[in-house]
């Protein structure tokens, strides 16, 4: 699968109650500017692998505010370091994909969450998950066949393949929207059926009826089944993540 699917990079309408106040803040890992949230006592961290509109985006941190409070210490990384993907026309919103892709392919977000996770074990955290969203999703996935993390979660996946679920190690569970260009619902049962033959890895799929890719981030408060689907995948993410943490 490749590609990027055009909803994901479509900003989500402003809250009804006004813009969002973080509750968290900036902070350096290494070469890598965070937003950061929850106590850096907690038990265990929570890496967020953004979409390709970057650490910035509203309901993003808002998503990482809740699961801070739920008692994780959430990382955020600016894997694009200031430079996410600006849209193009409203006739072709993805027009400068191709060349910024060059300069932020995933493969460098995996490598830019390894140096995070250094930093979070230096700290004293050994306990750490992974969430990624779109363009995330790939980051997360590559650190899920290796040994650094405990379990992940994918949601509304990009550039996600076959071969990437056959190498995943640790639990994972993901979540996708019925209507998706690249993640298709045949793509995801595929998904399904390889995650069904490791009974050693731990797992969940699920889609969702009725939405479009960028799901979970990219919704209008105004529409009551755009609002349950995102919320109900926020809380079977939660649920995951305190099954593998609390």
């Amino acid at each position: 699968m490749a590609g990027l699917n055009q909803e994901c990079c479509e900003p989500a309408p402003p809250p009804a109650g006004g813009v969002y106040v973080c509750v968290g803040g900036l902070e350096t890992f290494q070469h890598l500017t965070a937003y950061v949230t929850g106590s850096p006592h907690a038990k265990a961290a929570v890496i967020f692998a953004s979409h390709a509109l970057g650490f910035e985006v509203s309901n993003l941190r808002k998503l990482a505010d809740k699961v801070a409070a739920a008692g994780y210490y959430v990382v955020v990384p600016d894997y694009f370091h200031g430079e996410p993907l600006v849209l193009g026309s409203a006739e072709n919103r993805l027009a400068g994909l191709g060349d910024w892709l060059k300069r932020h392919g995933p493969e460098k977000g995996f490598e830019d969450s390894t140096k995070v996770i250094e930093v979070l074990k230096s700290r004293g955290i050994s306990t750490i998950g992974a969430v990624g969203f779109c363009w995330g999703a790939k980051v997360v996935v590559e650190l899920l066949k290796g040994e650094d993390v405990k379990a992940g979660v994918l949601l509304h996946p990009s550039f996600v393949t076959i071969d990437d679920i056959k190498e995943a190690k640790v639990p994972l569970t993901i979540l996708v929207p019925e209507i998706d260009e690249f993640c298709t619902p045949e793509i995801v049962e595929q998904f399904r059926a390889i995650l069904s033959a490791k009974p050693e890895v731990d797992s969940f799929v699920k889609i969702y009826p009725g939405v479009a890719h960028g799901f979970t981030l990219h919704y209008s408060e105004n529409d009551e089944v755009a609002v349950r689907n995102a919320e109900e995948a926020h809380a079977k993410m939660l649920e995951w993540l305190n099954k593998y943490f609390n």
